[in-house]
């Protein structure tokens, strides 16, 4: 197994983190990963109400969220938390975990607000990669009548529309200058 860049290591004894899962055991395997990383500070939400009131108290650093809750919608969830007018919580890094993950849910993941999508069975490294991923994504957040979240486009991800440069005006091609 490859080692992860030394680079990309993060001292998690400072953050925060919701846990939103109303399976007992999924959220069990969640905490056990999270404590591996290194992550101490966390509360675990096992419903949307309980989390929403808990980020109303208090301030987090991340929130992972079951994307299959059984008695709550956890898209709703993570919509209303990118449009609650409380800051830094409205901006925290969401990872959405989920079991299924059909392209109509990506989609609908991307359009609520989330960060990413997880897929399981979740692992550490895939955890602790999609976290450190989060952590330093620098994208602007938007805030129009029909999306609220980090902005979906990636600024020099994916393949280019043929014949440009870039996705935007002020894109470049991508190499180093000279």
């Amino acid at each position: 197994m490859q080692a992860l860049d030394p680079k990309a290591w993060i001292n998690f004894d400072r953050a925060r983190t919701l846990l939103v899962d109303d399976h007992p055991e999924d959220a069990s395997i969640l905490v056990q990963i999270i404590l591996g990383l290194g992550i101490r500070q966390y509360v675990e939400a096992a419903s949307t109400g309980q989390a929403e009131r808990l980020i109303r108290d208090q301030e987090f650093n991340l929130v992972i969220v079951n994307a299959n809750l059984r008695r709550s919608d956890a898209y709703d969830f993570v919509d209303w938390l990118r449009r609650l007018d409380s800051p830094p919580n409205c901006y925290v890094p969401v990872i959405l975990v989920a079991g299924h993950t059909p392209k109509a849910n990506v989609e609908r993941a991307r359009d609520c607000g989330a960060n990413v999508v997880v897929t399981k069975p979740v692992s550490p490294k895939s955890m602790l990669e999609r976290i450190i991923w989060v952590s330093r994504d620098n994208r602007i957040y938007v805030k129009c009548d029909g999306y609220v979240g980090p902005d979906r486009r990636f600024r020099k991800g994916g393949p280019l529309p043929h014949g440009s440069k870039g996705r935007r005006h002020d894109d470049d091609d991508g190499q180093p200058a000279a």
